[in-house]
């Protein structure tokens, strides 16, 4: 059997990183023995001191109350959000008044001919089924209202994404300022900004648009600052040597050169305003999302099914369409002569072919009802599978196991725990990982929870995170090994990964609780669910990327495809592995609300709470907590890179 090791230069680093961790424990264990019985005498008490809280309840109850009384009578409502609103009302409505015009057949065809261009012959078949799907679920119509609040939002994200984008890439200040806006614009969970949202426009598109345009915006900001900082030096070089001006080098060398990174991001800013489109229906944005919520609150299963799944296409298609763009490479059945004149051509051609049919609309007969068998199979797992399943017992049983022996634990241990001594814990982990840096930035965080006045609460969210996040990498780790060592896997979870990541939380929330009741188990349940198909991918990229010329001398010396997986892959493909566990955590924590809603309680409960009732302090202050668990777990997580020496 062949023993590997890793190489000389390895084994030093190793060594140093060993004797650093040592010596930061052996600090953080006298430090610990100095304040711990100050503290303990101090605040003998596990939950945060009354004394060192802030009530932010009168300052945001107040400027809720101005707004309400101001909305219809102040200049800033009157001559530029008034107008904001009028504008994104208009821009709506003309999309989709234009793509009524088209017609199904007008859509059809410019949605296909569009992916032919882009990647050939076979993405443009699969959009054709994709928008003949949508109509044959009876859902055209709500596609069509959601397909133009898309665009809208995602235009308008665009926008604001690449002119933030432009500021970081171009300036180090504004690069510094913009990222802890950009990661509470991610982290804030959406539900906590709406209302504020709804208290400044109301309910209706300029909300639901709003609200989107702050969620799906920050990935095209990070990317295109990423593209712009990455650009080649060599070129930028030899650009300003033949004189360009500052003008002139952004727009003929940085920006092209910055191609791939501005499509991905709008790749990413699609697919996240997309999984906005059943929250905004929350706030009056209709389509698609409407109908899912309302077939969710009466507990339809099978029409929200329905609802889901042109939300699904839709975000495959212009997934696969973005990607291939930002691609760059040629298919072999990619034309060269489609145009979009031709396209546009061809797109008008149907739409009146079928408007002289008089079939502009999708006819009723070519329907296809599935409400009524999915509600059939929801109600047979719900009989069969829920309790009395001989010997593994059903999903109730699994669910209050889970509780009793995970979630109940985790959580008392947590509150039982001193306030001093966790803030203690999250230094110590993220010193451990980090720099002193790292570690003062999440324990600050840390310690505004309690200073926000939710600790309690917030340390239950705490546990169902750790959980959900620790069931995610068991399974998402072992997937993704399976996916990174056989193409057949990776080919078979492809599209079930896409169905998993586009799918409305909403959706699988109700066959959840049909399985495993109402409870915190459930929410952990939904966040797996939409946590492990980012873990998933990220994990088997990462395997997929680690140097062959390691995996060929490891084969070289006998070794055993068990012995390269733990010896060679994995250490290799440690920062990958970090960055799935990073992303585990962020996407689990924007499911709390969702969890919220269906017995999870704590933090994810105060924001549903505040948004149903207006309350503006408790949703804000719950929201803020969330963001602050998130900023904590973040540091906790990802290692920071110690700055070299002077010399070194």
């Amino acid at each position: 059997m062949a023993t590997l090791s890793l190489p000389a230069s390895g084994r030093a680093e190793s060594r140093v990183l060993k004797s650093r961790a040592a010596g930061k424990l052996l600090l953080l264990a006298l430090v610990a023995a100095v304040l711990a019985p100050w503290a303990a005498t101090h605040w003998p008490g596990a939950t945060w001191p009354h004394e060192l809280t802030v009530s932010l309840d009168r300052p945001l109850t107040t400027a809720s109350d101005w707004v309400i009384d101001n909305r219809d009578s102040h200049p800033l409502f009157l001559y530029f959000l008034g107008h904001v609103s009028n504008a994104v009302v208009l821009a709506v409505r003309a999309v989709y008044l234009v793509l009524l015009a088209a017609g199904w057949a007008g859509v059809t065809a410019f949605g296909a001919l569009l992916a032919w261009r882009v990647a050939g012959v076979r993405l443009a078949a699969g959009t054709a089924v994709a928008f003949l799907a949508c109509g044959a679920l009876g859902m055209w119509i709500p596609t069509m209202q959601t397909l133009a609040l898309m665009v809208v939002a995602v235009l308008a994200s665009v926008v604001v994404g690449a002119l933030l984008g432009l500021a970081a890439g171009l300036s180090d200040r504004l690069d510094r300022a913009l990222r802890p806006v950009l990661d509470t614009m991610q982290v804030l969970p959406a539900f906590a900004y709406l209302l504020p949202v709804v208290l400044v426009f109301g309910i209706g598109v300029p909300a639901a648009v709003l609200a989107t345009v702050v969620y799906a915006a920050p990935p095209m900001a990070r990317l295109t600052a990423l593209g712009l900082r990455g650009a080649d030096p060599e070129v930028l070089e030899a650009v300003e040597s033949l004189g360009a001006t500052h003008r002139q080098r952004l727009l003929t060398a940085r920006i092209p050169l910055a191609r791939k990174e501005l499509l991905l991001g709008l790749n990413q800013t699609i697919m996240m305003a997309l999984s906005m489109a059943v929250i905004a229906a929350v706030i009056g944005a209709g389509g698609l999302g409407d109908r899912v919520y309302q077939a969710l609150a009466s507990v339809d299963v099978g029409a929200a099914l329905a609802a889901g799944i042109p939300i699904v296409l839709l975000a495959v298609v212009l997934d696969r369409v973005t990607a291939a763009a930002g691609d760059g490479t040629e298919a072999a059945d990619r034309p060269r002569t489609i145009g979009w004149p031709y396209a546009l051509a061809v797109t008008v051609a149907a739409a009146l072919a079928t408007r002289l049919l008089g079939a502009l609309d999708w006819p009723d007969g070519w329907t296809l009802d599935i409400a009524e068998p999915v509600n059939r199979a929801v109600d047979w797992m719900t009989d069969h599978l829920y309790s009395g399943v001989p010997v593994v017992g059903g999903t109730a049983d699994w669910a209050a196991h889970f509780t009793t022996w995970i979630l109940d634990p985790v959580r008392d241990g947590l509150q039982w725990l001193p306030w001093w001594s966790v803030l203690l814990i999250v230094a110590a982990l993220a010193w451990l990982i980090g720099t002193w840096r790292t570690a003062l930035t999440a324990v600050l965080a840390m310690a505004a929870i309690g200073v926000l006045g939710v600790w309690e609460p917030s340390l239950d969210t705490l546990s169902q995170v750790l959980a959900a996040v620790a069931v995610t990498l068991v399974l998402g780790l072992a997937t993704g090994i399976a996916a990174a060592r056989s193409d057949r896997v990776e080919r078979v979870l492809r599209p079930v990964l896409d169905v998993f990541q586009t799918m409305p939380q909403f959706v699988y929330l109700i066959p959840v609780v049909a399985l495993f009741g109402v409870g915190r188990a459930p929410a952990v349940a939904a966040a797996v669910v939409y946590a492990l198909p980012a873990v998933v991918r990220i994990t088997a990229q990462g395997l997929r990327q680690v140097d062959q010329a390691a995996l060929e001398s490891a084969r070289s010396l006998g070794a055993t495809g068990r012995q390269q997986l733990w010896q060679v892959q994995l250490p290799l493909a440690r920062r990958a592995l970090l960055l799935a566990v990073n992303q585990g955590v962020v996407l689990v924590l924007a499911v709390v609300i969702i969890g919220g809603l269906v017995g999870g309680g704590a933090l994810g409960y105060n924001v549903a709470f505040g948004l149903a009732q207006g309350d503006l302090a408790t949703g804000l202050v719950a929201g803020a907590a969330i963001v602050c668990l998130g900023l904590m777990l973040d540091r906790v997580t990802q290692p920071t890179a110690r700055r070299p020496k002077k010399g070194a």
